[in-house]
């Protein structure tokens, strides 16, 4: 009688906006280490369009999917270059939970020492957020903004599949950008997303791992 095969984890979608935030993970359709990084375009429907048709294409029925790139934070005291892991990702459509995210916490600390890891609510929008708006995004429950985590993780959790958003920090209540093309040149966030990729396969291998 042969031996029952080992069970294989689910394919790894790691889906992205931009071209430099794809460039930091990889530049191609592979990530370094495994997984398929996802260029979604900027945008709450381009990341909905692309990650549907990502997702419906053979062997990714069960695929995790880890939306991550740049993001603002809105919590005085964050700094360019610290991570935001989601708990749970809002938008209007309503809020999506995140699967291990103790875990992923805990992997981008040791992948890049130093650096300060926030957990907490990662909210969507369809613009870049300013001023006021920060404000009243912060007073209803969220540390961070971007415009594609959340739409990348209600599309992606129908299916019932493992699912998380990683943003670096990119601009701060006292760090403010004038536009994200300064981002390689002004700050470390594109080294800090180049280094956190063995994070995401280590948060990917840990869903073999039964949960109590």
């Amino acid at each position: 009688m042969s031996a029952r095969a080992a069970p294989s984890a689910p394919p790894l979608l790691i889906a992205c906006a931009l071209r430099i935030e794809r460039a930091a993970l990889g530049g191609t359709g592979r990530g370094a280490g495994g997984g398929t990084v996802l260029r979604t375009g900027m945008g709450p429907r381009a990341a909905d369009r692309a990650v549907a048709r990502a997702l419906g294409r053979p062997g990714m029925e069960r695929a995790a999917v880890l939306a991550t790139g740049f993001c603002a934070g809105l919590v005085p005291g964050m700094n360019p270059g610290d991570l935001v892991v989601a708990e749970e990702t809002r938008d209007p459509r309503g809020a999506v939970p995140c699967t291990g995210t103790a875990l992923l916490a805990g992997a981008l600390a040791r992948a890049v020492p130093g650096r300060t890891v926030h957990t907490g609510v990662l909210t969507g929008s369809d613009h870049v957020v300013r001023g006021q708006e920060r404000d009243r995004l912060r007073a209803a429950g969220a540390i961070a903004v971007d415009m594609e985590s959340a739409a990348t993780l209600w599309t992606a959790s129908g299916a019932g599949r493992p699912v998380a958003a990683v943003r670096v920090i990119v601009d701060a209540p006292e760090h403010e950008l004038v536009r994200i093309g300064t981002v390689r040149g002004g700050i470390s966030a594109f080294r800090v997303l180049r280094a956190v990729l063995p994070a995401f396969h280590e948060w990917h291998r840990s869903l073999l791992i039964p949960r109590r």
